[in-house]
């Protein structure tokens, strides 16, 4: 692979998105143009669930990794950079799709928030009830 060739992949959570691309290398992250433990601020936790795609096919240092996410907060933005690596990697690899689609690396969470209604508190809570 050349230095220009990648790997593109896209995922979405809550109101997150998050862009990847997968370059040969030594398994560097990159999120945002600041390194992955600065961006999450030395959280262990984030920083192992992002790299699960990786960890699951072991080629956790074969690429180098940038990530532009927008939106969303932390969890949100975890899940859609998650997504955006896995699909990345089955566009490169096709043969790991049954692996991560086992796994439900592909797997897109289409939760999101419900809109609040006119004449209610929130989108379901409602003024208590008085019978008389």
């Amino acid at each position: 692979m050349a230095d220009s060739k990648y790997f593109y992949g896209l995922g979405r959570r809550k109101s997150a998105t998050a862009s990847a691309r997968l370059y040969a290398g030594k398994g560097k992250i990159t999120i945002n143009d600041k390194p992955v433990s600065e961006y999450f601020s030395d959280n262990k936790t984030h920083v192992a669930e992002i790299t699960d795609p990786l960890a699951l096919v072991n080629k956790q240092k074969d690429f180098d990794i940038t990530v532009l996410v927008k939106g969303g907060g932390i969890a949100g933005q975890v899940d859609a950079i998650k997504l955006a690596i896995a699909k990345a990697l089955t566009t490169g690899f096709a043969d790991l799709r049954p692996t991560l689609k086992k796994a439900e690396f592909l797997k897109r969470d289409s939760r999101e928030k419900e809109r609040k209604k006119y004449g209610l508190r929130s989108a379901r809570k409602r003024e208590q009830f008085s019978k008389r």
